[in-house]
């Protein structure tokens, strides 16, 4: 995907915070989320971050609960139609007997 500096990858959907989008990176898997937070005004020039430590402008609330920062090149639209389903029985059972069992 071409840098451009927006929010807009090159021929695609604008990127805005609740879209969801999978997360392209040279090392790793890739992986999904939806964005939480847009930080286009601390990543332009004298907006923050230092040379050696830069900000990402986007931040990410990934399907398996960790929060990453990446750039809008690192960005595609998410192409599925739904998020993955949360698990039916959110409940934590500890070992041992519990009441009612």
């Amino acid at each position: 995907m071409a840098r451009n500096g927006g929010n807009r990858p090159v021929g695609g959907q604008a990127l805005t915070v609740g879209v969801r989008v999978l997360v392209r990176r040279n090392t790793g898997v890739d992986v999904t989320g939806e964005v939480v937070e847009d930080y286009a005004a601390v990543t332009g020039p004298g907006g923050g971050g230092h040379e050696w430590a830069p900000v990402h402008r986007w931040a990410i609330a990934l399907d398996d609960g960790r929060l990453i920062f990446a750039d809008t090149e690192d960005l595609i639209i998410d192409p599925s139609p739904h998020r993955s389903a949360p698990d039916p029985d959110p409940v934590v059972r500890t070992p041992g007997r519990h009441r009612g069992e």
